[in-house]
């Protein structure tokens, strides 16, 4: 009986365990969907604004292969929905197979109760077995016995009334369960046709590129010039501020030396001074300074180059705080979606490296926001946009295609303030900035970085 007991309570601490992982992943997976579906609304609308126009551009292509994505997402993340679906179905079977099974064990020991209280019916044998003890304090155990067997008939009914209440909600929550897999299966059927008219749509846009391939090879020739273009200016700024770093550590070094130096005189001047007055421990003297003159010093060992952006106490302060805060520095604008990654992108068969992220806003003119504290440490134009470069110790962000910038250089800028305003779009009929991330001179990811 107690190994019994001892099964149920581990089948159903497994049951409890199996069931809370699927929660957790639904309440993962609706918040993955949310978000898509908010993406998927903005891009539709940017979208919107340059369906049909005549003059193509790369960020035009750019939106529609991103909104196709986005639509991809979306169906696995309903596939995904599925699978927890059915492993709730199958889980939920198993434990009305179990509730089953233990209701039959119930029934079975509860009927022999009765087949024995119906053999002992008569209320003569139940008197004539508590008089029949051999003294008080038996008679009186004899009758808590009955009494105990009493409430256990009545624990085992209460048990099976609660074990067929809890089978029947099972049943009713399996009802529901494929009800919902019915849903997500008619919204998958429903998502795929949009998938199956966005590719169409993607595939007649492109066709109608044929004619206009040299005019999109030219929009990325140009977009490549004008990256070529910041990462140079970004790393001159990047080098300067390192050579400005090794410039100050050299000179902290010197300043040390020259004191050490002085120290080291002043120490022979004394000696000099003790030399004079006992001339008989001249020669000893002098051995002592020869000896600590010629003593070899230990080289120091080899190490990884120094990084002149992480020496001092400030730099290593906010260079910690930065790293602190990966996955959760803000966006640099509000509202935005990614149009261009970080690294190869392809349009219709054209690729090209993004040294960064290319952020697309829903109008030109919004606010533009450094993503961590710094210091603002180079403003230069950019073609027909303006750049603002912030150094946190040995990370730089750069955010470029700026219509103005409202900041100037050497100012201090706090995490979330306002840089400057969000230029135009190729087409001129949305915002867009580029943001880049370098830790010194290597240029990084900034998605992993940002919430």
């Amino acid at each position: 009986m107690m190994k019994k007991i001892a099964f149920t309570l581990l089948f159903t601490g497994m049951l409890l365990t199996v069931f809370s992982q699927p929660i957790r992943d639904k309440t993962k997976l609706n918040n993955e969907r949310a978000d898509i579906q908010n993406e998927l609304k903005e891009i539709q609308k940017l979208y919107d604004k340059v369906k049909g126009q005549t003059r193509l551009t790369i960020g035009q292509l750019a939106v529609l292969n991103r909104k196709i994505n986005l639509q991809e997402d979306y169906i696995s993340n309903i596939n995904n929905e599925l699978r927890i679906i059915d492993d709730n179905i199958y889980l939920s079977e198993l434990e009305i197979y179990r509730l089953n099974k233990q209701i039959d064990t119930l029934k079975a020991e509860y009927a022999r109760t009765v087949v024995y209280a119906y053999k002992n019916r008569s209320s003569y044998d139940y008197l004539n077995f508590i008089f029949s003890a051999t003294s008080f304090n038996d008679a009186i155990k004899r009758i808590a016995y009955l009494k105990s067997y009493r409430n256990y008939r009545q624990k085992k009914v209460q048990i099976i009334l609660e074990t067929q209440k809890l089978i029947a909600e099972r049943k009713k929550q399996q009802l529901a369960r494929k009800q919902l897999k019915k849903d997500a299966l008619e919204n998958k059927e429903e998502q795929i046709g949009v998938l199956a008219k966005q590719k169409e749509e993607k595939a007649a846009t492109v066709a109608s590129l044929k004619t206009k391939g040299k005019e999109l090879g030219q929009q990325i020739a140009a977009k490549k010039k004008k990256d070529r273009d910041l990462q140079n200016a970004i790393l001159a700024i990047v080098n300067r501020e390192k050579a400005a770093a090794e410039a100050e550590a050299k000179r902290k070094r010197d300043a040390l030396a020259k004191i050490e130096k002085q120290s080291e005189n002043s120490g022979n001047n004394a000696k000099k001074d003790v030399t004079i007055n006992t001339p008989e421990k001249k020669t000893n003297t002098s051995n002592v300074a020869e000896d600590k003159t010629n003593k070899p010093v230990d080289k120091p060992e080899a190490s990884k180059p120094i990084n002149y952006l992480d020496l001092n106490a400030k730099d290593v302060a906010l260079n910690n705080s930065f790293e602190a805060n990966k996955a959760r520095l803000p966006w640099p604008v509000d509202n935005g979606i990614v149009t261009f990654t970080y690294g190869k992108n392809t349009i219709d068969n054209l690729a090209f490296d993004n040294p960064g992220i290319t952020i697309t806003t829903p109008s030109q003119g919004v606010p533009v926001k450094a993503v961590f504290d710094g210091e603002v440490r180079g403003i230069f134009n950019l073609g027909d946009g303006k750049a603002v470069i912030i150094r946190h110790g040995k990370y730089f962000t750069s955010y470029s295609n700026l219509s103005n910038v409202s900041v100037s250089k050497g100012q201090m800028v706090k995490t979330g303030q306002q840089i400057g305003t969000a230029g135009s779009n190729e087409a001129g009929n949305a915002g867009q900035i580029e943001f880049i991330l370098m830790v010194g001179t290597s240029k990084v990811n900034p998605r992993p970085w940002l919430r």
